[in-house]
């Protein structure tokens, strides 16, 4: 019997500026709360919704990238164990750069597909204010000579391979603004309700909704933004790029968490429960180092090809938004529709804490798909090292 995996619910915490507090100056709202804390809200949140015994879980996958200081170990155990979730459940810690949570999902219901598990929870957090971004590399080397000769004279900073993706593609400053500006738009627009839970602070407070929307972004204000990663050197080594990457066309730094109850569809069915969507294909893939974040380019070609399915065939496309350029060449190279291309907002609005986006995603396209009444999302992430994974569902 072929077995399926089916998603029972998908929920992620608010997101919030990844900053913290400095200089007298406040952090952003959910900078005074650990990681396993934040997780741990939106794991026990996620049981309080389903009736589910947590007990029945077989594994916790979680998403995290800086797996250092408060992020160190195995962040989904400590967060399962502080939101008194019972003991005997298991835990990994997943990195695939930023794809770290949309990995662990497709971990998950691969697990599911092949028999290994009936129940699991696949999940992700970042508080890019505790743990800033690079802290584990701080005085490190993390290529090796070999991987420095091989791409001499060296590997660039995903801002860097940002330019190079809107030189490649024609995309201008103005374009970009204007897709960074509709993000905020999008976002402003949606009610997140049924995939925000509240989080409490350590002082009682509750934060319930997303801090990163900026309601009044305009192509006239971004484009007083200055370009963010101009130097010498790379204008040098890169003469075509004509630097557009900024701030505001650039996903934001951020705290949060996101989290996914995936089973197999004959045990949900045994427990009486209403699967939101199924598993339809997954896809990794790689591509060249440098250029980096074109990933999602064979991925998303690897996934159709496996369902069978057509770019027309999608409803809902997640292309995170790590910067404008990606998204915008991924819909150029599939003549995809503009409408169907993170119709919610994407990280630019909502910003991207690097392991928990990979589910914020899922979150957040199962809740559009079923708001519009469309069948098919395909989700792809651009991740360090020109790799990228594609998942594709299917509303039930």
């Amino acid at each position: 019997m072929t077995r399926t995996a089916v998603i029972v619910d998908a929920v992620r915490s608010p997101m919030a500026k990844g900053k913290a507090p400095k200089d007298g100056k406040p952090g952003g709202a959910l900078s005074a709360v650990h990681p396993v804390e934040l997780l741990g809200q939106v794991l026990g949140t996620l049981f309080e919704r389903n009736d589910v015994d947590p007990g029945e879980v077989e594994d916790v996958i979680a998403g995290c990238v800086s797996q250092v200081g408060e992020q160190s170990g195995p962040v989904g155990r400590w967060a399962w164990l502080g939101a008194g979730l019972p003991e005997h459940v298991p835990s990994v810690a997943v990195h695939r750069a930023c794809g770290s949570s949309q990995q662990s999902a497709d971990f998950a219901a691969q697990g599911v597909i092949a028999g290994v598990y009936d129940v699991v929870v696949a999940c992700g957090v970042e508080s890019m204010s505790r743990i800033p971004m690079f802290t584990s590399r701080i005085g490190q080397d993390p290529f090796g000579p070999s991987v420095t000769t091989r791409y001499e004279p060296g590997l660039v900073p995903q801002g860097i391979s940002a330019e190079l993706i809107a030189a490649r593609w024609k995309l201008g400053r103005e374009t970009l603004d204007e897709f960074a500006s509709a993000s905020h738009t999008r976002a402003t627009a949606t009610d997140f309700s049924r995939e925000i839970v509240p989080v409490r602070l350590p002082d009682g407070t509750v934060v319930d909704a997303d801090e990163t929307i900026r309601p009044g972004t305009t192509v006239e204000g971004l484009g007083n933004l200055k370009p963010s990663f101009r130097t010498e050197e790379m204008s040098r080594r890169f003469p075509e790029i004509n630097w557009h990457i900024t701030a505001g066309n650039s996903s934001q730094l951020t705290d949060g968490a996101s989290a996914a109850l995936i089973m197999s569809e004959e045990r949900a069915n045994q427990l009486g429960l209403r699967p939101r969507a199924r598993f339809r294909s997954f896809a990794v893939a790689a591509d060249d180092p440098i250029t980096m974040l074109t990933g999602p380019l064979p991925a998303t070609e690897k996934v159709l090809a496996r369902s069978g399915l057509s770019i027309a065939d999608i409803d809902h496309y997640e292309v995170n938004e790590a910067f404008a350029s990606v998204p915008l060449a991924w819909r150029a190279h599939f003549d995809a529709d503009p409408a169907k291309l993170n119709p919610r907002g994407g990280a630019i609005a909502l910003g991207h804490p690097l392991g928990a986006s990979g589910t914020r995603l899922l979150t957040t396209m199962l809740a559009g798909l079923e708001a519009t009444g469309g069948r098919y999302g395909l989700q792809t992430m651009c991740e360090a090292g020109g790799m990228a994974n594609a998942t594709l569902i299917e509303r039930l």
